[in-house]
């Protein structure tokens, strides 16, 4: 699905200001209140807006450790890990992947200490043949998505950034 420009604009005050009401938005973007919330009725309808939740730092929740974790499954055990995986709340996220390995996930914890006991808990399912584990030591680039944004709502030669 495609976003236009005024799409774009939008997401992006939502991005810079997430408790912004329909009609502050609509006052900045200059136009009317119904075209603001009908943008937002369609841009969650269709999937481009997936929540307004807080943006949670799993550092300040006292899980400074942020480590990737490649693992190697057998054959035929995916929904049975998928399923483990989801019980293990330190496992943020899970892709299931092309090249070395299947499946790609993202673990917090405590301290490097604790993240043995997370990795302890993620590959002692039967499903789980190997796992490889890097640590993050920078996040130099955190999740953005206003990047994107910008590229897909704007003019082909307005770039990236």
């Amino acid at each position: 699905m495609g976003v236009d420009e005024l799409d774009g604009r939008l997401l992006e005050l939502l991005a810079a200001e997430p408790r912004i009401g329909v009609l502050e938005a609509s006052r900045r973007l200059g136009v009317a209140r119904g075209t603001v919330q009908a943008r937002l009725d369609r841009l969650q309808s269709t999937g481009v807006i997936r929540g307004f939740g807080p943006d949670v730092d799993p550092a300040a929740l006292g899980y400074p450790v942020t480590a990737f974790a490649t693992l190697e499954i057998k054959q035929g055990q995916g929904a049975d890990v998928r399923a483990h995986l989801a019980t293990v709340p330190e496992v943020l996220e899970l892709h299931t992947i092309t090249g070395h390995g299947d499946m790609l996930c993202r673990l917090v914890a405590r301290s490097n200490a604790d993240l043995q006991r997370v990795i302890d808990r993620v590959v002692g399912f039967a499903g789980i043949v190997r796992a490889s584990t890097a640590i993050v030591m920078e996040n130099p680039v955190p999740l953005r998505i206003v990047p994107l944004v910008r590229k897909a709502s704007g003019p082909a030669d307005r770039g990236g950034a």
